[in-house]
């Protein structure tokens, strides 16, 4: 028998041992079977029992091994979030949704930023995939992507703040048209007419929803859409100041504008040194200064917090076996009345 220091039968390294479920069980005074209905939260087991098998854990320092479980069950208790920057208010808040809802299913959150980068996006997949992870909450590149049709065929996906590209899936979406056509609806209350929509490009999904919330908008109160007061590019400060003084030039300018996101927002007024020059402004996106601004920015707000709720508990039906049709949800925007909705000053 080996009985050197540090040896197999060494008392030292006997203690150090991990504790196995059998040991719970010994420790419990129950039978394997009941431990491991306590650990999976299995019915048909007594309150006294489950006591005991949690006591036994505590005691013995017991941890799960979901390594050996996923190799037997093909459950690996773990998710993925793809977003585009996860230090965007809107990703940080629907990640912190997700992880709360992967968190009551004792599952882990993976969560990764593409940076906006297509082939970025396709090798985070690539790594969600290759660690066998349950399923993915997908922020989608605006671009069709085969890859992900064809790796990802049979994961449970959801896909959120845009849909896919190229095929259908679950998809979770803030209502963009309804929201900008609320916003447009909320400046003619107050009396403008002739309202500016400086967007992000137009080939981005929301951006397209959003300036079709905005023409809608402006078609339910009879009043036509003016090209000349449209400006859509990346939300570079220089650039949309520049837009809105052109629009500003005009024989009959804007009196009021319209932002379809919260970068826009925040590239408008960066560059035109906190305020616009006596207009009325509401942005899409609530953002961290809006409040603290003045005057404070009035906007449409999405709810990523309820985004990321849905998306989440769509996802664990799909993980949990649940068929049928794909599924398109809608959160509600709403509207949030600040200091920048006044009426026109002429």
């Amino acid at each position: 028998m080996n009985t050197t220091p540090n040896g197999p039968d060494d008392p030292q390294n006997a203690a150090r041992a991990r504790p196995t479920l059998v040991d719970v069980a010994a420790e419990a005074g129950v039978a394997l079977k009941t431990a491991s209905r306590v650990l999976n939260r299995e019915p048909n087991v007594t309150p006294e029992k489950i006591a005991r098998v949690h006591a036994a854990m505590a005691k013995l320092g017991y941890r799960r091994n979901d390594a050996a479980r996923a190799l037997r069950s093909g459950i690996t208790a773990s998710v993925g979030l793809l977003v585009d920057d996860i230090s965007d208010p809107f990703s940080a808040r629907l990640a912190r949704a997700v992880e709360s809802a992967a968190a009551d299913r004792q599952s882990l959150l993976m969560v990764a930023s593409t940076n906006y980068d297509p082939e970025r996006h396709r090798e985070l997949l690539g790594m969600f995939i290759s660690r066998r992870l349950d399923g993915f909450v997908i922020v989608p590149t605006p671009t069709r992507d085969e890859g992900l049709e064809h790796d990802a065929t049979g994961i449970p996906m959801v896909f959120v703040d845009r849909p896919p590209v190229g095929f259908d899936a679950d998809v979770v979406l803030a209502d963009n048209r309804g929201g900008a056509a609320t916003a447009v609806r909320h400046l003619v209350e107050l009396g403008h007419r002739r309202i500016a929509c400086l967007s992000h490009p137009a080939d981005n999904y929301t951006a397209a929803e959003r300036t079709e919330g905005f023409r809608a908008g402006l078609d339910e109160a009879g009043i036509a859409f003016d090209p000349a007061l449209a400006y859509d590019g990346e939300p570079d400060p220089r650039a949309f100041t520049a837009a809105y003084r052109a629009m500003k030039r005009l024989d009959d300018p804007p009196t009021a504008v319209f932002t379809t996101n919260n970068r826009t927002s925040i590239a408008l007024l960066t560059g035109l040194g906190g305020r616009l020059e006596g207009d009325a402004l509401v942005g899409f996106d609530d953002f961290e200064l809006a409040e603290a601004m003045h005057p404070s920015i009035s906007v449409i707000a999405q709810h990523p917090t309820a985004i990321g709720e849905t998306a989440a508990a769509l996802l664990f039906e799909r993980i949990d076996g649940r068929g049928g049709p794909t599924e398109h949800r809608v959160v509600p925007s709403r509207l949030i009345v600040r200091g920048s909705s006044t009426p026109p000053m002429r």
